[in-house]
């Protein structure tokens, strides 16, 4: 046992011994004591094949997290991806086979689970990040590098409407400053009160390494996400049926149209809402410098009241919605503006 820290007078200072912990660092401590239990490793056994077709067994590791005591834990798609077998490695030492209950690749996360007893499982507390603030105190518990689970500390440093990660596009992201190594996607983003506010999913590097800019699925977009696989096993997302292109301000000139900016509808699902709807696709293709633009159809300019300026910010508002609900667009039809009321369906599966 410690003996009573004791302040020593020299020449005036006050001398605290070194090992005396400061409150930000007692708060540290405590929550990777409470919660590194709930964090696990997760190993995906895929099989690839070699120039003579020969099986080639390789492994790759992701961390996660619990999420009740039924053995449900939450990690990334691209952890579990093209998985032959999942394994998860709790803290106590213990291995378990893992069953995939879901994935959504749209938001790269995903749902396993164990049959291990309800009383090893540590399930962490979900918390809120609708109000996050730039400068926030935020812990990521992970396992880098398949090694043992590590403690790191940084602030969100910002939150970004959308950050593409290869193919895919995930919105609302919290950009932090703690160290988040490729081993930790899948591992939580704790605040300061060891509730999850973020699912540590990628980071941005020229090497590889850590450079402090690592990327977060919000906390608030995985309730909805692992509340639709418990409950139908996919993730339910709205349905428009249109394939749209960028109207950039240099076409938007070479064209002489009333916009500047805007998504054009290129393409109409048969039997889409946007079918039902009246909706027009293009007719006709254009060259205007290198790009090569399909003309003709509607001009997409704003989305229940937001403005529309990209391909991409009229997806996002189109899923902001629920299948059945109805989305009011304004567009531009053969140069004169008009509004078009579309109920989305559930997107194909």
């Amino acid at each position: 046992m410690r003996a009573p820290l004791l302040a020593i007078a020299l020449a005036g200072l006050a001398v605290v011994p070194a090992w005396a912990l400061t409150g930000d660092e007692e708060n540290s401590v405590s929550i990777y004591r409470r919660l590194n239990a709930g964090v696990v490793n997760i190993t995906n056994r895929a099989v690839a094949y070699d120039f003579f077709f020969n099986p080639v067994p390789s492994d790759s590791s992701g961390s996660g997290f619990i999420l009740d005591a039924q053995g449900h834990i939450l990690t990334n798609h691209h952890v579990v991806q093209g998985s032959q077998r999942l394994e998860v490695s709790l803290a106590d030492g213990s291995k378990w086979i893992a069953k995939l209950i879901g994935a959504d690749p749209v938001t790269d996360l995903a749902v396993v689970q164990i049959k291990a007893p309800p009383e090893t499982l540590v399930a962490l507390s979900l918390g809120d990040s609708s109000a996050l603030q730039i400068g926030q105190k935020v812990l990521a518990i992970g396992n880098p590098f398949g090694l043992e689970h590590s403690l790191s500390a940084g602030i969100v440093s910002s939150v970004r409407k959308f950050v593409k990660t290869g193919a895919t596009e995930i919105e609302d992201v919290i950009q932090t400053d703690a160290a988040i190594n490729p081993g930790n996607s899948g591992g939580p983003l704790l605040d300061s009160d060891g509730r999850v506010i973020g699912i540590n999913t990628a980071i941005f590097s020229t090497s590889g390494g850590n450079i402090g800019i690592g990327f977060a699925i919000p906390v608030n977009t995985a309730k909805r996400v692992v509340a639709d696989i418990l409950t139908r096993g996919y993730v339910i997302y709205p349905y428009l049926g249109t394939e749209t292109q960028t109207l950039t301000p240099a076409v938007a000139r070479a064209l002489e149209l009333p916009v500047g900016q805007g998504a054009i509808i290129v393409r109409i699902a048969k039997g889409s809402p946007a079918a039902r709807a009246g909706l027009q696709g293009g007719t006709r293709q254009v060259i205007i410098g290198n790009a090569i633009v399909v003309i003709g159809g509607d001009i997409v300019t704003a989305a229940d009241g937001t403005k529309i300026q990209t391909s991409e910010a009229l997806r996002r508002v189109t899923r902001k919605h629920q299948p059945g609900e109805i989305m009011k667009l304004e567009v531009l039809r053969q140069g004169k503006q008009m509004e078009v009321d579309v109920k989305l369906a559930e997107q194909p599966r």
